[in-house]
């Protein structure tokens, strides 16, 4: 009878030993995700969600897709990817991003913002931005932004190269010229309409008018050396569902 309290003291004792392990034991490893600035919005209202529908944290990492691109391309570990749909075509070619992965999500215009409580410029045609342009004293947007390569090609078409440069203030991301327009260091931000929503201080203007306007594609894809397969299944499911849908209209973005 002694011997059998033992056995039983003895097995109590090392539960409670083990037990505070568990926790540890079984918490699963985090999903590296790189996101583009514009679609951050939606990443950040639907986290919670993601997460549950993976099993697994995530690990979000936000930035520009030209910058988010470049650390992928210099061997930076990921896991999955939601980026431009040309820089996730550009990473599938170089082996980055499984093909058979690639999930388009959804594209966005290019907007105008201004300063909250600013006088609100008429852009709704093409002649009145190009006078709005003209106008202004100053604008910013991101210098490797997604939405560089239009606003380049619109001032070219209006023939206002020159003078365009001549007032523009490049930074590193949408976020920092958002900053820019809310301190009134800068009198307009050009970049995407999903960029400029959620930007405090700063109040979108408009779209640009649908002669001039471009959108920029946005598509998620796995990484090749991707270690949680089935979670990032779930992740780019869930991304397509008909619950985020309403997620990317309601943060500027058209879902295909």
């Amino acid at each position: 009878m002694k011997f059998r309290c033992g056995i039983a003291s003895f097995a109590a004792m090392i539960g409670l030993l083990v037990l505070p392990l568990r926790p540890a034991l079984g918490q699963s490893a985090a999903i590296h995700i790189l996101v583009s600035n514009g679609v951050k919005t939606v990443i950040d209202e639907i986290r919670p969600e993601w997460e549950r529908a993976a099993g697994h944290p995530l690990a979000l990492d936000y930035g520009t897709t030209a910058a988010l691109k470049g650390r992928v391309e210099r061997g930076e570990p990921f896991d999955l990817a939601v980026l431009t749909s040309d820089a996730i075509s550009d990473l599938i070619k170089e082996g980055k991003v499984v093909a058979f992965s690639r999930s388009e999500l959804a594209r966005c215009g290019i907007g105008l913002g201004k300063r909250a409580n600013a006088p609100k410029p008429d852009i709704f045609t093409v002649d009145a931005l190009k006078q709005t342009l003209h106008n202004a004293e100053s604008i910013t947007f991101a210098e490797a932004g997604a939405s560089r390569t239009y606003l380049d090609k619109i001032f070219a078409q209006f023939g206002m190269t020159d003078e365009m440069k001549a007032k523009t203030i490049l930074t590193p991301s949408s976020v920092d010229s958002n900053k820019l327009v809310s301190e009134s260091k800068a009198q307009y931000i050009l970049t995407l309409v999903s960029e400029i929503l959620p930007a405090p201080g700063v109040e979108l203007v408009g779209p640009l008018p649908a002669e001039v306007q471009s959108y920029v594609s946005f598509a998620a894809g796995a990484s090749t050396k991707a270690v949680h397969a089935g979670a990032e299944k779930a992740l780019l499911r869930f991304l397509n569902s008909a619950a985020v849908a309403p997620v990317f209209k309601a943060k500027g973005l058209e879902t295909r």
